[in-house]
């Protein structure tokens, strides 16, 4: 689908912009806001400014986030009032643009609040100061700034923008939302499909390591509930009869003799995010090795994180060099008859069931220990069997791994269409106003 340019345009003197409507004004940031520095009210709902959400109450993004963010204990009496439909400059603005905020309330002393100094349209402006060609013009503004320090009201206010008659605003939004609506759309299948695919996987994971790949196989009861029965010939057994268990420590970091000129591989909990593991990245010394009782993880193990609110805590990654670990990481070595492989696809499957087990563990919530981990029951096929399980959800992974990356592919390409659509329709690239008429959406 395309869409006709406005029948006539000039220079805008802007360098980001280029040419605009021939209609169109063109501002400054100064001109068209106002800093505000109103103090916060006693009713003051506390404020996140964020670049996901925009700015929205503090409850509601830590729901949203799942997490905790540090309210302000000592009050808001030095908080900075903000009113619907204002703008805030965040920490984070240099990086994706300036939030709108669709709720009065306050914001953090180190953000700038922005008032419109006319009638604007705030869906409009919500969007513009987010397009990707403002944002790349504000990062040129700003050249060197990084996390902690914010973009200043007078760089702000020295960019020059767009400003389309008020009922063209309130055009360009209406066609905006009708249409990234239907973009967003297409994205949420894509990721309904990922989704799927992943529980897919899951399924012909857990299937094969608890029924194996024969399906004329007899069968008997596990006596394991969540195992249910399994081939005649396999075993229930635990992880500690068929593999090592244990964890490791962190050298403390004051000790420059545990660390500096290290060349023995140490790894923390985030290691297990790939498998197999990735190449190290922290190295520790003899020093550290004898003094701070660290084991000398033999390969093929098989990591498991053990602690975090993330999902970190459970997943499982193959370890294919000689390295130690820190004490966020269990271990796996497999004993003589165990494949690393089998083992590393039986933590696949066992994933949910370690986060829900550790979870209601009382003092030790949030975290696996190495005991659960080591008395974990599982089904164990003989040698031959496990090698042809770890193949067959070899194939099978890189299966679902294509269909998964060309699902991400095209995310990637609407997410590109859906912001190149925004910055052509904001600047004035492309002529909405026969949709917002009623007429035909494109040309």
């Amino acid at each position: 689908m395309s869409f006709k340019p406005y029948p006539k345009y000039k220079e805008s003197g802007v360098e980001w912009l280029g040419r605009v409507p021939e209609h169109w004004e063109v501002g400054t940031g100064r001109r068209l806001f106002a800093q505000k520095r109103d103090p916060a009210l006693a009713k003051d709902e506390q404020l996140s400014a964020t670049q996901k959400y925009g700015v929205l109450p503090q409850q509601s993004f830590m729901e949203m986030e799942d997490q905790k963010v540090a309210l302000a204990l000592t009050g808001t009496s030095n908080f900075k009032h903000v009113e619907k439909n204002d703008f805030v400059i965040s920490l984070r603005s240099f990086q994706g643009g300036i939030e709108r905020s669709l709720y009065s309330g306050c914001v953090s002393p180190a953000y700038t609040v922005l008032r419109p100094t006319q009638t604007m349209d705030g869906g409009f402006w919500g969007r513009l100061l987010k397009s990707s060609g403002y944002v790349e013009a504000l990062q040129t503004m700003t050249d060197g700034i990084r996390d902690g320090k914010t973009i200043s009201y007078q760089q702000f206010g020295r960019i020059g923008l767009p400003l389309p008659p008020l009922a063209e605003q309130a055009g360009i939004c209406t066609f905006l939302d009708h249409e990234t609506a239907k973009i967003d759309a297409l994205i949420a299948e894509q990721q309904r499909l990922i989704e799927l695919l992943q529980e897919k996987r899951q399924a012909v994971i857990s299937h094969a390591v608890t029924k194996g790949l024969n399906p004329d196989a007899p069968m008997k009861d596990s006596g394991i509930e969540w195992l249910g029965e399994m081939p005649e010939h396999w075993d229930v057994t635990r992880f500690k009869r068929i593999a090592a268990v244990g964890n490791g420590s962190t050298p403390s970091r004051e000790r420059p003799d545990y660390w500096e000129g290290g060349d023995y591989p140490w790894l923390n909990s985030a290691v297990v995010n790939n498998s197999p593991v990735d190449p190290p990245g922290q190295f520790v010394t003899p020093v550290a090795l004898a003094e701070c009782h660290l084991p000398r993880v033999q390969p093929p193990a098989v990591l498991v994180g053990l602690t975090g609110q993330g999902r970190t805590r459970g997943m499982a990654s193959l370890l294919l060099y000689e390295a130690t670990v820190s004490q966020h990481l269990g271990v796996l070595v497999p004993r003589a008859g165990m494949k690393a492989a089998f083992l590393k696809r039986v933590l696949d499957m066992a994933y949910p069931y370690l986060r829900r087990d550790s979870e209601e563990a009382g003092s030790t919530k949030g975290a696996i220990t190495c005991e659960a981990l080591a008395n974990f029951a599982l089904a164990s096929p003989p040698a031959d069997e496990q090698r042809e399980i770890s193949e067959y959800l070899d194939d099978q992974s890189r299966l679902f791994d294509a269909l998964a990356g060309e699902a991400l592919e095209g995310i990637a390409l609407l997410q590109e269409r859906r912001s190149a659509l925004i910055s052509a329709a904001v600047t004035g690239q492309i002529d909405v106003r026969d949709f917002a008429s009623g007429g035909s959406e494109a040309a």
